[in-house]
């Protein structure tokens, strides 16, 4: 429970709340128990007092001729009455119950409060509408086969709630004042404790804004330092982030510049004075292949863009690989058939148990035509000696491991390239192909979000040219469970 609500949360305001809440009700349960323990302690004289008086009473008592007398000599009786605040009363009885003097009616004690003669003892009881303490004794007479006699001595208990009282008062009263000394003291307390944190929070106000070095976790407290680390940690990702940025921006900037440059030197050449209708063609065929390749690379760098920022906003849901992949090769045969390439499919057939997996179907088709799109673009072909491009999607029955492969018969890729290809803009050198660098990166990145691993190999090993086979291997728990576990069947399609 807090005694102190907030519309917004402070870490200054819940530890003064925890702090102040026990200690504000904490004083109420002390007010009681003082109260108690002075009850207690303000009645100890008291029946110290009682019990004195029993005695010097119980000295008093003779016998005459085998029978008890009592006679309260004026000092003794003057002492019982002294008291202004309190009533004492006392009683003395025979050994047989005779009255001898004192209060007649006074209770008297039960058998079960009947003790050994000469020891005192107290006991509560109620007269005449009063609580008294009441102080008792047997007195054994010598009177021959006698009964010990009865000396009582009873008070009202006045005096000792007013002393009660003046304890609680001496006790408390100066709580009111260290109270509120005591809520200042913490209050004091947490404002020098919490300087730290608003010494940082300066430090980090007074930072530039390109300024992203870590913070200094030696110069605040231990309970601060986690906080720091995961701020240092978050610094660190963005410094990595931001360089990333800016070199792709670069290396983006340098790629659109050249055919950008292509455009503006074949609009110059078409415009120069004496330039015949053939050299104007040639002009406009090299625009119109330059702007094809700088549309190339703007639509690649938009789905890569899409591709690093869709895990937050494309909902994923069950794809089928083998159909998509398929869609994708039936959009990719024209441009195939222009450069008289052999593209086929084979694998698991669409519908089909285990190739279902967990993913956005627009980014797995990107992926399976960059990788497409990639082999055409680098597997030479003619007429009488056709290129050969094979997709397939398969499925380990056992590990439930969904497998798509993209394989080719052009040069392949050298070993020391093959961590170099999935780098933005990076093109192998030797070859010729049009291309912007940005497939491959693309492919890694959709990969990555599928919880998939991305690897590339020879597809002919110890052949020349030895071909290029890229695998994406999908997680066991990126796969979906079909009722069917025909995975097996196998089709072939090419052109």
């Amino acid at each position: 429970m807090k005694i102190f609500q907030r519309e917004q949360r402070s870490l200054f305001g819940e530890i003064l709340d925890w702090m102040l809440t026990p200690l504000l009700l904490l004083w109420p349960i002390s007010l009681v128990l003082t109260w108690l323990v002075a009850q207690s302690i303000a009645g100890k004289p008291f029946d110290r007092a009682l019990e004195y008086n029993v005695t010097a009473l119980s000295q008093i008592i003779t016998v005459r001729h085998n029978h008890a007398q009592f006679v309260l000599p004026l000092p003794a009786r003057e002492l019982l009455r002294a008291d202004e605040t309190d009533t004492v009363y006392y009683q003395v009885l025979g050994p047989v119950g005779e009255f001898l003097s004192g209060e007649k009616t006074l209770p008297q004690p039960t058998d079960e409060e009947r003790f050994a003669p000469g020891e005192v003892h107290l006991r509560d009881a109620e007269f005449a509408g009063n609580a008294l303490k009441v102080a008792y004794m047997w007195v054994q007479l010598d009177i021959p086969g006698s009964r010990p006699a009865l000396v009582q001595v009873a008070e009202t208990m006045d005096k000792r709630s007013v002393l009660a009282t003046e304890i609680v008062k001496g006790v408390m009263l100066p709580q009111f004042v260290v109270l509120p000394l005591a809520v200042l003291l913490v209050w004091l307390a947490l404002v020098q404790a919490i300087k730290p944190l608003n010494r940082l929070e300066e430090r980090i106000r007074a930072r530039n804004p390109d300024d992203l070095s870590p913070l200094d976790v030696e110069a605040v407290p231990m309970e601060v330092a986690p906080l720091v680390d995961s701020v240092n940690d978050l610094l660190a990702r963005l410094t990595d982030s931001i360089a990333t940025q800016k070199r792709f921006l670069a290396d983006a900037a340098h790629q659109l510049k050249t055919p950008l440059a292509g455009l503006r030197m074949q609009a110059d050449l078409a415009q120069r004075e004496g330039a015949s209708a053939e050299d104007l063609k040639l002009s406009l065929r090299q625009i119109g292949r330059s702007s094809i390749r700088a549309t190339h690379t703007v639509n690649q760098l938009l789905a890569l863009a899409r591709a690093e920022s869709s895990s937050a906003v494309l909902a994923h849901q069950a794809c089928d690989l083998a159909r998509l992949t398929m869609d994708v090769i039936r959009d990719c045969v024209p441009r195939a058939m222009d450069k008289s390439i052999d593209i086929g499919y084979e694998g698991a057939e669409p519908s089909t148990g285990g190739v279902l997996v967990q993913g956005n179907p627009t980014l797995l088709k990107e992926m399976v035509r960059n990788l497409i799109d990639n082999a055409i673009n680098y597997t030479p072909s003619r007429p009488d000696k056709p290129g050969i491009i094979t997709a397939r999607v398969l499925m380990d029955p056992f590990s439930k491991v969904v497998v798509l492969q993209v394989e080719d018969n052009g040069p392949g890729i050298a070993l020391a390239e093959r961590a170099l290809v999935f780098q933005p803009f990076y093109r192998a050198l030797g070859t010729e192909a049009d291309g912007s660098g940005l497939g491959l990166p693309i492919v890694l990145e959709i990969a990555r979000q599928h919880r998939a691993d991305v690897t590339v190999d020879d597809s002919r090993p110890g052949q020349n040219p030895p071909g290029a086979c890229f695998t994406v291997r999908f997680a066991a728990e990126a796969s979906v469970p079909h009722a069917s576990t025909n995975a097996n069947a196998n089709s072939m399609t090419s052109v």
